[in-house]
């Protein structure tokens, strides 16, 4: 499986803890940066993981910042990624089962780097079971090519 992950200031300490608990595992991992804790625009990192994953470059995409939200908006901009962020192992579950998030996005100031590898193990370890959920999705795909077309 092929993954970015990016992050911003807030979120680099995670980030490398994540990347290490993600060496052993049969992943390709890319880091988008940021690449220490100086100041960055996180919407800048959050845009690059989505375009890459919505070109079909990667797979997935893991975004992290302080609470999970800013990368979310900013990913969620970005057409066909539905990204999530997820603060506990049954919405991390959810997003993949059932909404087919491609980016989990954490908040390194709302949850401890232990619950994170969770969440990132869950997260990594389902796929989108379709059933009923498969007619939400298409739903949110649809709403979106509206507003697309509309520009």
């Amino acid at each position: 499986m092929k993954i970015a992950i990016g992050c911003d200031e807030a979120g680099y300490g995670l980030k490398q803890i994540l990347i290490k608990s993600l060496q052993n595992r049969d992943i390709e991992l890319t880091d988008f940066g940021c690449y220490d804790e100086s100041p960055v625009l996180y919407p800048e990192v959050g845009h690059d993981v989505a375009r890459a994953v919505a070109d079909g470059t990667f797979e997935r995409g893991i975004l992290i910042c302080g609470t999970g939200i800013g990368m979310s908006i900013t990913a969620n901009k970005i057409p066909g990624i539905r990204a999530a962020v997820c603060h506990d192992s049954f919405s991390a579950n959810r997003s993949r089962s059932s909404n087919n998030a491609q980016i989990l996005c954490l908040g390194a100031r709302v949850i401890g780097s232990e619950l994170a590898k969770d969440i990132v193990n869950i997260w990594m370890s389902h796929d989108f079971s379709g059933g009923l959920s498969t007619a939400k999705v298409d739903k949110i795909k649809e709403i979106e090519e509206i507003y697309i077309n509309r520009c």
